[in-house]
């Protein structure tokens, strides 16, 4: 199999347990040293070192958005090499404040694990603002 056949797998599987909600078959794709990298400069910017960071950081965010936190995905993974990225919608409310927005996500591939992400907001400044500095 070629390595962006596998990567479109993949990104496949991970972009279609996202999309309907199972969390646990999406995150089961990170590898155990997943580096993550958040952006912005809010409380969950910066990058994150190992699946159980990542894990913790988007349990923080589903916290802050009192359980409203949503990611969706607006179009199929698009893959160079090891490489893919995918169009994304994501959204949230707390009290006194609503997010939502488009970016897009980037992830590398090794094996069948995703072992890097690279995240992308199209307003990072309005994201900055919902997360707060925490």
């Amino acid at each position: 199999m070629s390595e962006s056949v596998n990567t479109a797998a993949v990104a496949q599987r991970y972009y279609a347990a996202m999309s309907s909600g199972d969390i646990p078959a999406g995150t089961a794709l990170f590898a155990d040293d997943i580096q993550w990298h958040q952006p912005g400069a809010n409380q969950f910017s910066g990058d994150h070192d190992g699946a159980a960071s990542v894990a913790a950081m988007l349990g923080g965010m589903m916290a802050a958005s009192e359980g409203t936190f949503a990611l969706t995905f607006t179009g199929a993974p698009m893959v160079n090499g090891a490489l893919a990225t995918i169009p994304a919608h994501f959204a949230g409310r707390r009290e006194g404040a609503e997010m939502s927005m488009d970016g897009v996500d980037v992830l590398r591939v090794d094996g069948d694990k995703i072992v890097e992400m690279w995240l992308f907001s199209a307003d990072q400044d309005a994201e900055d603002a919902f997360w707060g500095k925490g």
